[in-house]
């Protein structure tokens, strides 16, 4: 199996190569239109600020591209919120896969960023197959997109949000699998077998 992992020069690469690897997968990382687009299934991980993060993006020209993939493209933590149309982070306009906003956590009564082990439910889609009700995933995030049309799976910190989005062959999670014991394991070896 053909695996990318999108190099856009932003963190947590490391951590999701190991946990495909533990799958039995050696992905490729690149920024290569060709070899992105020739992939199986495309990864977009991401830990950083919006802003940046697009404006790399479009300096590799892949902000036209990514949202015009064919197979399966999961994006993690800022690779979800930079598939939504814009984040407040910064007044960022984003992908526009998703056609919902990236909020700042209001930050009154509870902590933030968000860090730490929270359980998600409400599950949609094809991701959560073989996965109890309640499990527990690692979200790090201070931004959050509320609950929309697409949204897959739910968390509640302050209020409920998205934990999760699909849309066509668009998959996002705003926790980080690859740092979430088995039930991340599962839910990344459910995207490898879609």
């Amino acid at each position: 199996m053909n695996i990318a992992i999108v190099d856009y020069k932003r963190g947590n690469i490391q951590s999701v190569t190991y946990a495909l690897n533990r799958l039995g997968v050696t992905p490729v990382l690149t920024s290569n239109k060709e070899e992105i687009a020739a992939a199986d299934k495309v990864l977009m991980p991401g830990v950083g600020e919006a802003g940046s993060a697009m404006r790399c993006l479009q300096e590799l020209e892949l902000d036209q591209f990514i949202p015009t993939l064919q197979q399966p493209v999961l994006g993690i933590c800022l690779g979800m919120q930079l598939m939504c149309s814009s984040s407040e982070e910064g007044q960022t306009p984003c992908l526009s896969i998703f056609d919902t906003e990236v909020k700042k956590f209001p930050g009154n009564e509870l902590k933030v960023p968000h860090v730490g082990w929270n359980s998600i439910d409400q599950y949609k889609g094809r991701l959560w197959e073989g996965l109890n009700n309640n499990a527990y995933v690692y979200f790090v995030h201070g931004y959050y997109v509320a609950l929309h049309e697409t949204t897959a799976s739910v968390c509640n910190y302050m209020a409920p949000f998205s934990a999760a989005l699909e849309k066509d062959n668009f998959y996002a999670v705003q926790f980080h699998p690859e740092k979430s014991g088995e039930v991340g394991e599962r839910i990344l070896q459910n995207f490898l077998t879609l």
